[in-house]
């Protein structure tokens, strides 16, 4: 019975990712996001178990100037996106394909989900954004970058994309308010549970962004900051807690520095690097924030 029943949800992910895209639900989050490009949330009939955040006119992109990709995370392993949809909009109001675990919240029901997440479905999302670029009959065909893409999350999402890190695909990573655990005694039920050694799967740039020291994640996000020697990293805080800026307008100071660091690494973005590299880069002086980087940054 068991071998079945794997068969079966095999079989209906291999249905899912060649089905052809189309949305089958639209919601409009945040003014559609301050960005170059409008922003929406809908939900894909052939993704029904993640929340895709895209441009509202895809005409701008293709072979040449195609979409770079973001698989997200949510805090508390939620299957939901409820609590980053302002973010994740605002990111995508700017360029990028995103593909959040967990079927698109509404309007008044958003609390309504389970901690029932897995890290592999960060993996399912990146399967997914691959087959429908290829899809002739998806209407992403030649319209994502497939060659760029970037993992992140919240929390647990955060040890969700940490879980995964070694994939080859990815070209970036962004922990937020996240970190392995130094003790595991004050983790939730079915988080992930890398031990340190898992950084050293690292093979991308990363950046942490966290909330200060009040964030309850800062003394692991900072203790793994401080281990990683071989990839380049940097660890940005803004004291505003474990909570982050997610729900504010735009995402907030966390969709500035995040945009900005997906910018750099998955658009090759001159000046979005500014932000980070160099001796007098922003973050060094941007108002509120401390930031750190390792001696890789910079090359």
């Amino acid at each position: 019975m068991k071998n079945i029943s794997t068969l079966l949800v095999a079989t209906a992910l291999v249905v899912a990712v060649n089905a052809k895209a189309q949305d089958s639900q639209t919601r409009i989050i945040d003014n559609a996001g301050s960005g170059q490009y409008k922003a929406i949330m809908v939900t894909d009939q052939s993704l029904t178990t993640h929340t895709v955040f895209k441009p509202q006119d895809l005409t701008p992109f293709n072979d040449e100037n195609p979409l770079p990709i973001l698989v997200w995370g949510n805090g508390a392993c939620a299957n939901s996106p409820y609590e980053h949809v302002n973010f994740l909009n605002e990111i995508a109001s700017h360029g990028f394909f995103v593909v959040a675990i967990g079927p698109m919240p509404q309007e008044g029901v958003e609390h309504q989900w389970g901690t029932t997440s897995q890290s592999k479905q960060l993996i399912d999302a990146i399967d997914w954004a691959i087959s429908q670029n290829n899809n002739k009959e998806s209407q992403y065909f030649g319209k994502l970058d497939v060659n760029n893409i970037a993992a992140a999350g919240m929390s647990c999402g955060g040890l969700q994309t940490l879980d995964i890190c070694e994939e080859p695909r990815l070209k970036a990573v962004m922990i937020c308010n996240s970190g392995l655990f130094i003790d595991a005694s004050g983790a939730m039920p079915n988080m992930p549970m890398p031990s340190k050694d898992k950084l050293k799967q690292i093979h991308t740039p990363i950046i942490y962004i966290l909330g200060g020291e009040t964030d309850i994640a800062y003394t692991n996000g900072m203790d793994d900051f401080k281990r990683i020697d071989h990839v380049p990293a940097c660890a940005c805080n803004f004291n505003v807690g474990h909570g982050g800026t997610y729900s504010q307008p735009y995402g907030g100071e966390f969709a500035v520095v995040a945009t900005a660091w997906l910018k750099w690494h998955l658009k090759n973005d001159a000046k979005a690097a500014k932000m980070f590299k160099g001796k007098k880069c922003e973050m060094a002086t941007r108002q509120g924030w401390a930031f750190e980087k390792n001696n890789l940054i910079d090359k």
